[in-house]
């Protein structure tokens, strides 16, 4: 394992900006961003162009030809960009007052900084869109829901029902258990996980490791707390909330004990790194299923997906806005409406695994028993449904996107070996002052 970590450094000295995703299947790359840009929103050959900010594949591709189809008059333009530049460039449009899509998607790490600013963005609540029958979930309309109740900025698209996806060949070579229920009693918590790990590494077939990327366990139990970044007042508290260092501590002592593939998440070393099965678990998102099956093309059959410890937590998710700037509000607000009603969201799930936000979904039997048979036939709308209702929500604040960055990159900066787990973690916090600024 230490030549594996060492190789892994090797490849990747320097820190790294990560194209961090919440949501959607595969990340718009700098190399493809001239081909995923596009034009403005004004009418061309008879025809409203109406423009699409994204920063990743939500499953829109065959939803938007077959709105097309229904409404001859339209034309979509989806315009990607990776993560946090996505964000950071709607920023910029809305304080110029130009430039913006016509709708543009934010994640739930930055959908507190935009609902801060409402007036920059139509209120749903005029078009007749409300949540009186719990048509999403509760915690996920807040979420885009301004402070004082009275401006809805978003419709939510999915949820990161949190599940772990393994591999059973690769556990039944290092003396794991390989069933998904015998899997899930090995680790009831985080504890249990990092012990089966240790066990893994100790038998690990060769050229292996128990987990892909420190950042993405991080993330994942990070999502599990009933308070991370800020308490439920908006007050930054990373510094002073010990569950935030807790699990710091606790995932990067898997990390300096070998556990980690020590991989860049949603980098081609990463991609490749499921061609060539190179770790035994992933924290898994129901958004990560589509990953997976997109990368691990040949590997069908030896995936499978089990409860994650704790059962149930979010990682990701997002939502469609309406910026006041566009030139064609009725339209795109009539769009953003159709791409997350039901009929959508559920198609989506079946053929993408983004989980839909809206719950009367999840008892229908499409959904509800879904099951997938890339992944060992594992009834993955069960298991995803029911961690999305176990939840229970956390309070995002402003800079919780920002936040979530300063700490993958303090993460690759341990598992490169360029800083202690404490020194990184220094980093972190001065990182999070700057950005809270």
């Amino acid at each position: 394992m230490a030549s594996l970590r060492a190789a892994h450094r090797a490849r990747r000295a320097g820190t790294f900006r990560l194209a961090l995703l919440g949501t959607g299947a595969a990340v718009c790359t700098a190399a493809l961003l001239a081909g995923c840009s596009s034009g403005s929103g004004t009418p061309e050959g008879g025809k409203t162009k109406i423009t699409v900010g994204a920063f990743g594949d939500f499953g829109y591709h065959d939803l938007y030809a077959e709105y097309e189809r229904q409404h001859p008059d339209i034309d979509i333009v989806e315009r990607l960009k990776a993560f946090e530049d996505h964000h950071t460039s709607l920023t910029a449009h809305l304080a110029t007052g130009q430039g913006a899509a016509d709708i543009e998607a934010i994640e739930t790490g930055f959908i507190a900084r935009f609902k801060a600013r409402p007036q920059h963005f139509v209120n749903f609540l005029d078009h007749g869109v409300d949540n009186a029958n719990d048509q999403w979930l509760p915690w996920k309309w807040d979420q885009s829901l301004s402070v004082d109740g009275k401006s809805q900025i978003g419709l939510g698209t999915d949820v990161g029902g949190l599940a772990m996806c393994y591999r059973p060949d690769l556990f039944e070579k290092a003396g794991l258990p390989t069933d998904r229920n015998a899997v899930a009693r090995l680790w009831p918590d985080w504890n249990g996980y990092f012990e089966a790990g240790a066990r893994y590494t100790a038998r690990a077939p060769a050229g292996t490791a128990w987990f892909d990327a420190g950042s993405n366990v991080f993330n994942a139990r990070i999502g599990q707390l009933p308070l991370a970044y800020y308490d439920a007042s908006n007050r930054l508290i990373v510094d002073s909330n010990p569950a935030v260092r807790e699990v710091w501590d606790q995932v990067t002592a898997a990390v300096e004990d070998g556990q980690s593939a020590e991989l860049a998440p949603f980098t081609n070393d990463w991609n490749i790194a499921f061609q060539k099965s190179r770790f035994a678990t992933i924290t898994c998102p129901s958004w990560m299923t589509a990953f997976i099956q997109d990368q691990a093309k040949s590997s069908a059959g030896k995936w499978d997906v089990t409860t994650v410890p704790g059962d149930s937590g979010n990682w990701g998710g997002s939502f469609l806005t309406v910026p006041k700037q566009g030139k064609h509000i009725d339209e795109a607000v009539d769009l953003a409406r159709w791409l997350t009603a039901p009929e959508q969201e559920s198609t989506i799930f079946k053929k993408s695994g983004n989980l839909p936000s809206r719950p009367a979904l999840y008892k229908e039997p499409a959904i509800k028993n879904l099951r997938k048979p890339f992944f060992n036939d594992a009834p993955v709308g069960k298991i995803f449904t029911s961690s999305a209702l176990k939840l229970k929500p956390q309070p995002q604040g402003p800079k919780t996107g920002e936040i979530m960055v300063a700490f993958v990159n303090g993460m690759a900066r341990v598992e490169q070996g360029s800083e202690s787990p404490q020194a990184a973690w220094n980093t972190v916090m001065a990182d999070i002052e700057h950005a809270a600024r």
